[in-house]
């Protein structure tokens, strides 16, 4: 194999400036006579801007007919094409596109030319570079994770689709409910009243049309009943927006609400798998496009602590790296060029022609590190102030910090990736608050932040879809939740909360934890986006959480302000966030019955205190007695199962 070093935008990158020739049996592992009739069925990218730092853009054309003679046609000097490659069976066409700077701002007519003089056309839009900078999000962020089909039906026409109209089903869990962007949209007033100054959604590709029969799980009677792609996570289409959930118009318009509300938005990207109904999945652009093929390949096993060990040799990685997940999702090969620079592409594109505000970045573990090095620098170089939140579902803080941008590993690399899933103080979380165990738990697991280049740039969490819900968990209360809810939005890091749990809903493991949110859908009984609609811990817990969400927006040292521990007991807790000019104090009773909590708050050096050592404050909670504070010792008796929050006077 040769290899021929390509410029981009002036600097010479690994990852672009290697791009192998590959030989036909390379490319491959399908043979059919290339000389079937030219048709062209797909562009990706359909369009990209000048100016931009990727020069030139890699095109992957989709269809029938690309013999090892085929060209492209511009028709003008300001649209390069070059560097073609083809697939052995002639269902694909790479090529090089250079754009320059005084390139027409249109839609550009491509012919496709085979050596036969057979042509077909490709419509390319060429655009005006993005005149925006993705916000990002931060610790004075506060997210909402929401699956969109499970949110709010606010556009009924697209629950039954023409091209997959048998897999809307709201009495099967895992068929689509319905739920849209239209839907997410009209509640963006819902979330703001809940104090939201962000949103996550799970991702929005298109996924399969039909019903998917490789996974598929047993019903109550034992019987195995075929699922869909209604979560986003198995793409038929990386380019395109799920119809159940609506149009890239409709996607547009939601982000603009969004931003007109001064909200963000995180879009869920997958660089590991697609779904196995991708065209790609039994016919690969290339020979090393997955890693092994759909008849031949190993599962992972999910021992992401392999890709940290120094000792690790590569048959001890590979199954973590290359396996398809629960054996059925194509695993993507990024050491392959083409594939890299797709996926590289394909994250910038989005982010581009939506304008997304970060990126959510699915298992990070199950792909080589060094693609994130790459893919990382990629987004950065063109769009610098944009955030990624990266998923590692492990518990071992060693091996969160591992991934996270400042620190470089073992071989050598930083991932880039600012913001990780706390997965390190989630199980803390729920065995604390749900469970009862000793507090203390919490507190050690602080401890640990030492290992994280940044700990204040963690996204902590009480659940998401990939576990059984807060209020499912042994021993689970309203309590406890309202308790583990005032943790992750007082503590260091971004708070977020899962739909439903402003409201307490329950749901067991997967599909049950994704339950609709009641009052989204037509046919709903009750409507509990509406107090009316709600019973009472329901408006306990909508009441506790906008609280949260308004103390976090009112007090700037919740959100970025030193945390000092001033209590350790078996189940008591207290800490600190302080600025020069504000002190916050959160203080948590976790027994099951009320407890006095005494420390000392001397230790912080506060100067600027205005009553000196010996004053008193109130809950901003309202559930516990005002703290008082006597030659700088404070004490307050909380009762069983809650917490409180004291702003020091300054």
């Amino acid at each position: 194999m040769r290899t021929l070093a390509l410029p981009l935008g002036g600097l010479w990158l690994s990852l672009f400036s290697v791009l192998p020739i590959y030989s036909q049996d390379d490319l491959a592992p399908n043979k059919t006579d290339t000389a079937s009739t030219l048709h062209v069925d797909k562009i990706e990218p359909p369009s990209w801007w000048r100016g931009s730092t990727l020069s030139p853009i890699r095109i992957l054309v989709t269809g029938t007919g690309f013999d090892p003679g085929v060209i492209i046609e511009t028709g003008t000097d300001s649209l390069q094409a070059y560097n073609y490659r083809t697939s052995q069976n002639g269902h694909y066409l790479f090529f090089d596109l250079e754009i320059a700077p005084e390139c027409p701002i249109s839609r550009h007519r491509l012919i496709v030319r085979k050596s036969n003089g057979e042509t077909d056309t490709i419509e390319f839009d060429v655009m005006e570079r993005p005149d925006f900078a993705p916000k990002g999000f931060n610790s004075d962020d506060f997210i909402y994770f929401v699956i969109p089909d499970r949110f709010c039906d606010g556009d009924l026409s697209n629950n039954r689709p023409e091209k997959s109209s048998a897999i809307y089903d709201r009495t099967k869990p895992r068929h689509y409910h319905g739920g849209d962007l239209r839907g997410l949209e009209s509640r963006l007033p819902f979330l703001s009243d809940l104090g939201m100054t962000a949103i996550w959604t799970t991702p929005i590709y298109d996924n399969n049309d039909g019903l998917d029969f490789l996974e598929a799980y047993p019903n109550e009677q034992n019987v195995k009943e075929p699922t869909t792609g209604y979560h986003g996570y198995g793409a038929i289409d990386m380019y395109s927006v799920d119809e159940h959930l609506g149009s890239l118009e409709d996607l547009k318009h939601f982000v603009r609400s969004a931003h007109d509300r001064g909200m963000k938005v995180i879009q869920d990207q997958v660089a590991n798998h697609t779904g196995p109904y991708h065209r790609w999945a039994k016919d690969p652009p290339t020979a090393t496009w997955w890693n092994g093929t759909f008849e031949n390949h190993i599962a992972n096993n999910w021992q992401k602590w392999t890709a940290m060990n120094p000792r690790a040799t590569p048959q001890t990685q590979q199954q973590n790296l290359d396996g398809w997940f629960i054996d059925i999702l194509p695993d993507f090969n990024q050491n392959d060029p083409e594939v890299a620079r797709y996926l590289i592409q394909n994250s910038l594109w989005w982010l581009a022609t939506v304008q997304f505000d970060a990126i959510r970045m699915d298992t990070l573990p199950h792909v080589p590190r060094n693609f994130w090095k790459e893919w990382t620098s990629a987004i950065k170089r063109e769009f610098p102030t944009t955030v990624i939140l990266g998923e590692l579902f492990d518990s071992d803080p060693a091996l969160l910090s591992y991934y996270q941008a400042g620190r470089i590993g073992h071989d050598g690399i930083d991932t880039g990736i600012q913001s990780l899933f706390d997965f390190g103080l989630f199980g803390p979380i729920r065995k604390v608050f749900a469970k009862g165990n000793s507090i203390r738990e919490i507190h050690q697991m602080f401890a640990r932040d030492w290992l994280y280049p940044d700990p204040n740039s963690l996204t902590t969490f009480a659940g998401v879809h990939d576990m059984q819900r807060f209020m499912n968990e042994e021993g689970a209360t309203v309590d406890g939740l309202m308790m583990a809810l005032t943790l992750i939005a007082t503590s260091r890091g971004t708070p977020l909360i899962y739909y439903g749990d402003e409201i307490a809903m329950r749901g067991g493991n997967d599909p049950d934890n994704r339950r609709d949110f009641p009052g989204g859908f037509p046919q709903d009984a009750k409507n509990a986006f509406e107090p009316s609609g709600r019973n009472h811990d329901e408006n306990r817990m909508w009441k506790h959480t906008t609280r949260l969400g308004k103390l976090r927006q009112e007090l700037e040292s919740l959100r970025r302000g030193r945390s000092y521990d001033l209590l350790d007991s078996e189940q008591q807790y207290a800490y600190a966030r302080v600025l020069p000019d504000q002190m916050t104090v959160m203080v948590f009773n976790n027994a099951t019955e009320s407890a006095e909590c005494k420390f000392s708050i001397k230790s912080l050096s506060i100067e600027t205190l205005k009553k000196g050592w010996d004053f008193q404050c109130d809950d901003e909670l309202e559930t516990a007695p005002p703290l008082v504070v006597a030659a700088g010792v404070a004490s307050v008796t909380l009762p069983a199962r809650s917490a409180a929050i004291f702003v020091l006077p300054q």
